[in-house]
């Protein structure tokens, strides 16, 4: 009876729906989650990110910036197909993949990750490198030509993002190493935020900074956008657990506290130095509170992410006043100050704020064999190696995209605007 039971219940398994031979390896609660945190961080670039980044800039160019983080989006994609996929996770040596994986040679549907499709994880990851790059806009944002930003935008993931990707989650020699950063501190702030200082320090400042004011022409559009990237995410970070559980969770809770600290924090800057809070402050804030808990998410407990929250307020609040004000170096959206700084603080906090030892701000614990003293120093080397890889990159990158067909607009075009002079169309019909 028991033997004829046990037959009968495996011949039930056999004809479930959806069941595969993979079905003891698939978990059908984790490739569901990150399905959905797949779309939640494309939500974030489009439209997120475009409507923020759109709000930001003059009437005159807000369908440029619309456009380019739309293209971005369609041309990472296909990179990321023919060989970016490839370069980033694939097998290869320490600092860059190999190419078992060009045109996903060998992501098939029955291919796993871990407990989830490859397929899935190959998606999950190219919404990062999509969103990266479109970050990058901001630091030259209203006069690169359009043709060149392709270029640039192109050869950058392929060169730039891939190998610090494999360096951090593709077994390269960053995470051999113990860094820790769960979702994206190094591999997308950092790169974003120091190829957008680059950006704007070779192609120089646009007509009329700093004299000049030049204030978003739509803060409800990008008050808007804001709240969608808040949303977002949620996926960013909460989804790189790979998995529907406690990790995921932990990280989605700190997330939320920091951008909250954070904005809170850049108010009250503003308060005290300008009188009143601003729209603009308080979403710049969020935006920073996230991505300086980005590295850390998945390390830290609740109280240590609200400090990371505030420290980054405060903290890219004054960076971005020094660099505008006394450097008076035009990154257009303020990507460096945010992005590039935050995900320094970040990085190196997680090397803080992870210890299981500081009462009510102790975190998940390091890893064995680590202290704090020696996770920090992991963190700083994080920090160093990619930022300086990304700025001497990012400079051969534009020289040699200025060399071949110009970076920037000629002045004429910059004053009538790049909605027509690069698109023949007009954002709003006035």
């Amino acid at each position: 009876m028991k033997t004829s039971f046990a037959l009968l219940s495996s011949l039930c398994l056999l004809i479930l729906p959806g069941y595969a031979l993979a079905g003891d390896t698939l978990s059908e609660g984790n490739t569901a989650w990150i399905l959905t945190s797949t779309a939640l961080v494309l939500f974030m670039t489009i439209p997120g990110l475009s409507l923020f980044y759109g709000g930001l800039v003059r009437v005159k160019n807000v369908l440029s910036v619309l456009l380019q983080c739309f293209a971005i989006t369609c041309l990472v994609s296909v990179l990321w197909l023919v060989i970016g996929y490839s370069l980033a996770f694939s097998q290869g040596n320490d600092f860059v993949g190999g190419l078992s994986n060009v045109m996903f040679a060998n992501v098939l549907e029955g291919s796993m990750s871990g407990d989830i499709p490859e397929s899935v994880f190959a998606m999950f990851q190219l919404t990062f490198a999509i969103i990266t790059p479109a970050l990058i806009v901001g630091g030259f944002a209203e006069r690169m030509r359009f043709s060149s930003m392709m270029v640039f935008s192109g050869l950058w993931v392929l060169i730039v993002y891939a190998p610090i990707t494999h360096w951090v989650w593709g077994g390269g020699w960053l995470g051999n190493m113990g860094l820790l950063d769960f979702a994206g501190g190094t591999v997308v702030h950092i790169t974003a935020g120091v190829a957008a200082l680059v950006c704007a320090l070779v192609m120089g400042k646009r007509k009329g900074f700093p004299t000049t004011p030049m204030p978003p022409h739509n803060m409800t559009m990008t008050v808007t956008g804001a709240g969608m990237l808040w949303v977002g995410w949620f996926g960013f970070n909460a989804g790189s657990a790979l998995a529907a559980n406690g990790d995921a969770g932990m990280a989605m809770l700190v997330t939320h506290m920091s951008a909250s600290a954070g904005a809170l924090t850049w108010m009250a800057c503003e308060w005290v130095r300008f009188g009143r809070p601003s729209a603009l402050g308080a979403v710049t804030g969020m935006v920073a509170g996230l991505g300086t808990i980005t590295p850390a998410s998945g390390f830290v407990g609740p109280a240590g992410g609200l400090v990371i929250g505030l420290l980054a307020g405060f903290l890219c609040f004054n960076a971005t006043i020094y660099l505008k004000q006394k450097l008076h170096i035009d990154d257009s959206l303020d990507v460096f100050p945010v992005h590039g700084v935050g995900g320094m603080l970040g990085t190196i906090f997680a090397g803080v704020f992870a210890s299981a030892g500081l009462g009510v701000f102790s975190g998940q614990g390091y890893n064995e064999g680590m202290t704090m003293g020696s996770q920090v120093g992991v963190q700083v080397i994080g920090v160093l190696a990619s930022a300086g890889y990304t700025a001497i990159i990012t400079f051969g990158i534009l020289k040699l995209v200025d060399a071949v067909i110009g970076l920037r607009v000629s002045d004429d075009e910059e004053t009538e605007g790049l909605d027509l002079n690069q698109h023949n169309e007009r954002g709003y019909d006035m």
